[in-house]
């Protein structure tokens, strides 16, 4: 059933042409000369999960006999929509945070950025309460699980609003003291990452710079490696990024680290395979895979749980292409195994690297197919590391695709 004013709409336009779903996507394959849309899309649309992207809409308007510009005039208005539902939602969760606080007055009120309220609740001592604790670690747990959903811009507020909340918490922590700090310090980060996705380069920093102070005072170095690991996006050069990161590794040793072993060594490969570094490139891609063979995404670090097997065949995938292997073909094959009908719920990174793959090691059609779903998820969230993958992939795209390369071309830039 719909649940979206626009979903029914695309339901009524479906059952005026007289089509089921699969008729539907034949008529708008139909229109765009393609065989790429399929049933499973159209339910998609219909059931309000997804909304198509304006490229498609075309398609869709030619399909059933009416102007494009309606469609994507009703879509814009769905994302408006959308927006405002996750505004109060965010907001609602603030008053629930509150409540939980107690309606707690941060005790360095008088700092005027989050990071130097943070460090100064570093020095505090009080206590709060086991429930209390659990639900503010919890919570800095769930942010980085919305990371991937969300953009930069949308989670703002609430990784901004969490820090604060941990930072009114921190003075009276008592004996929780280690674990709201662990907690402070991987909300800290993201609000960096963030940061840094919305092109405030020394706002990031300064997180940053917070995040290890909380790792030294919780004496938990992954903390200081995810800080350093995130920052080696912003360096000038990939020989710099691979100092960052070959730093971030020393500090994710030993159990209970192998996913984010996984992932800085991954990292590493892909600035060492930026670089032209091929022997090292190949090393750090070897031990990164070594390290997930013993990782669980799913019970380490909080802040691991992007680190999915589709994300390690990403930074394959990656390393794979920049080198020009000849692995990449099969290691393209092998993600697209393994995503099966995961492929649309895949998040922008992974399908980025895995159109550029397919194109790259001459599989046009499937690359075109995976570029296509990368421009929906680009639709639905537009980050800085999304853009980047976009023009990777624009570039490769056969002559035949120019509108597809020229869409992706302007969401690059």
């Amino acid at each position: 059933m719909a649940t979206d004013e626009f979903a029914e709409l695309l339901v009524r336009l479906r059952k005026g042409a007289g089509r089921t779903q699969d008729e539907q996507a034949d008529a708008i394959n139909t229109a765009s000369g393609r065989e790429t849309m399929t049933r499973r899309e159209i339910n998609r649309y219909e059931t309000g999960r997804n909304i198509p992207t304006n490229h498609t809409l075309v398609y869709i308007a030619v399909a059933c006999g009416i102007p494009p510009e309606f469609l994507q005039r009703e879509a814009a208005a769905a994302r408006a929509r959308r927006r405002h539902a996750r505004r109060q939602e965010e907001e609602q969760d603030d008053v629930k945070r509150r409540t939980l606080l107690g309606g707690a007055v941060v005790g360095a009120a008088a700092a005027a950025e989050p990071w130097e309220r943070l460090a100064h609740a570093l020095t505090k001592g009080r206590k709060i309460d086991s429930e209390g604790a659990a639900s503010l670690v919890d919570r800095a747990g769930a942010l980085h699980v919305r990371e991937g959903n969300l953009t930069a811009l949308q989670l703002q507020n609430e990784v901004e609003g969490h820090l604060d909340a941990i930072t009114a918490a921190l003075p009276r922590a008592g004996e929780h003291e280690r674990v709201l700090t662990v907690a402070a310090g991987e909300t800290a980060a993201l609000a960096g990452w963030v940061a840094w996705d919305l092109g405030d380069d020394e706002r990031a920093r300064s997180y940053y710079e917070v995040t290890m102070d909380c790792a030294k005072a919780a004496g938990h170095p992954p903390l200081w490696a995810l800080a350093r690991a995130y920052a080696s996006y912003g360096p000038a050069s990939p020989e710099k990024a691979a100092k960052v990161l070959a730093e971030a590794a020393q500090h994710v040793r030993g159990p209970g680290n192998a996913a984010a072993a996984a992932w800085i060594y991954g990292r590493l490969a892909e600035e060492a395979a930026n670089a032209g570094d091929e022997a090292n490139a190949l090393r750090a891609l070897d031990r990164a895979r070594f390290a997930y063979d013993f990782a669980d995404h799913t019970s380490e670090q909080a802040w691991v749980r992007f680190m999915t097997p589709y994300r390690m065949d990403s930074l394959a995938l990656s390393v794979y292409g920049l080198l020009g292997r000849q692995e990449l073909t099969e290691t393209a094959d092998h993600a697209v195994g393994r995503l099966g009908r995961e492929l649309p719920e895949a998040g922008v990174v992974v399908l980025g690297d895995l159109a550029t793959a397919l194109l790259r090691g001459g599989d046009i059609d499937q690359g075109v197919y995976v570029s296509r779903q990368f421009a929906a998820a680009t639709e639905v969230r537009p980050t800085t590391m999304g853009r980047a993958r976009a023009q990777a992939v624009a570039s490769q795209l056969p002559e035949r695709e120019r509108e597809l390369a020229r869409h992706l071309q302007q969401f690059a830039a």
